[in-house]
């Protein structure tokens, strides 16, 4: 494959200072050379996730974000808390890459047989720094896309989808019978419930307007409970009495609702038994928190019994925990149906210096439903 690769390209870089201000530029970065199991992948699609934006903003005060710079460079800062500055060590003065995951084409491969043979292919890849012209990543940190795939539809082919999957497998894998998500209408949440309904699975979807629950509902989502309901516990309690769902996915975190969830699966299943128990219901009953869209303290009454579990999950170390064979076989399937049940929808397209006006961050950074953007690293550059 013959392409002219230049010698820099642009990158977003994010660097959080020991003053306590955060700051987002874009930065000339050499265009590096693969090594022999490598391969550089000309970037043309990179999604902005709630889980990018941690990376970019270091959870900086999103109100006193400021912009200088110019339009083609433009210079974001914002102030973070002393706080989060002094639990953020590890970063600070140390500029960073963000984007967890892209797709675009491999314009250059290393001398392996594994490398050469994705020249010229269209890759996903879940590598990290992907708000940038050029990457250069590992063979193994590649998923060749089905011939036809445009780098905006394999852009998302691993954090929604392997996350998705993976509330799935955990829950097969810990025993359970049936699950709830929250914030269930996100991009992630249609995809896990095309999954359920392939799969026969019992899925509560939590959502938190009337909205959110026709979207759902029009996808033939069989349980939809809409937390802003005044019926919504006994909503919820009929779905899970339903389902016999006893593990939660929890995208935000924050306030009363994984208590909420775990004290309607406790009414259930003591309504099941056969006596009182002054310890409540033997049946563990799992709340696991995967994502901060509610930033306040997580609230648990303990009103669910004793036997039970709040913990954080990451796709990272779930991909860890399985072997070779389970992480290709979830790729297999995402890679074939990659336009059907693991298509991912955006509101909007924008360069890597439009990423970085104020007027696009307030959209993105709300993280809400139905707002999700697509970076093209390339948009109106020459190269």
């Amino acid at each position: 494959m013959t392409i002219d690769i230049p010698k820099s390209a642009l990158q977003i870089r994010s660097v959080l200072k020991a003053s306590g201000e955060l700051e987002l530029s874009l930065a000339e970065a050499p265009v590096p050379q693969p090594k022999p199991h490598e391969v550089l992948i000309r970037v043309e699609a990179a999604p902005i996730n709630p889980s990018d934006l941690g990376q970019l903003f270091a959870a900086a005060d999103l109100s006193t974000v400021r912009q200088s710079g110019t339009v083609a460079r433009p210079v974001v800062t914002a102030s973070v808390s002393e706080g989060i500055v002094k639990a953020l060590t590890g970063r600070i003065d140390k500029p960073m890459g963000a984007g967890n995951e892209g797709a675009g084409v491999v314009v250059a491969a290393g001398a392996s047989p594994e490398a050469q043979a994705l020249l010229g292919k269209m890759v996903g890849t879940f590598a990290g720094e992907m708000y940038a012209q050029y990457r250069c990543v590992p063979v193994a940190q590649c998923m060749p896309l089905p011939a036809g795939t445009t780098a905006a539809e394999g852009a998302s082919c691993f954090v929604n989808p392997l996350t998705a999957l993976g509330m799935v497998e955990t829950m097969l894998r810990e025993g359970h019978k049936a699950l709830v998500h929250t914030a269930a209408a996100s991009n992630l949440g249609q995809m896990l419930n095309r999954i359920c309904l392939e799969d026969g699975v019992g899925l509560v979807n939590v959502v938190r307007s009337e909205a959110q629950e026709q979207i759902l509902r029009s996808q033939g989502a069989k349980y939809v409970c809409n937390s802003s309901a005044p019926t919504f516990m006994k909503d919820l309690t009929a779905a899970l009495a339903a389902t016999g769902a006893t593990l939660c996915f929890d995208a935000t975190g924050g306030g009363t609702l994984a208590g909420q969830i775990l004290a309607a699966m406790e009414t259930v299943l003591a309504g099941q038994a056969d006596s009182y128990s002054l310890y409540g219901s033997a049946t563990h009953k799992q709340v696991y928190i995967y994502g901060g869209l509610d930033p306040s303290p997580t609230i648990l009454r303990r009103n669910f019994g004793a036997s039970w579990s709040v913990a954080a999950w990451l796709l990272p170390r779930f991909l860890q925990k399985i072997d070779a064979e389970a992480l290709r076989r979830l790729q297999a399937r995402v890679a074939a149906r990659l336009k059907t049940t693991f298509a991912s929808h955006y509101t909007k397209e924008v360069s890597l210096a439009e990423a970085l006006q104020l007027a696009e961050i307030a959209v993105y950074g709300r993280r809400a439903t139905g707002e999700k953007y697509l970076i093209n690293p390339h948009k109106g550059a020459g190269n």
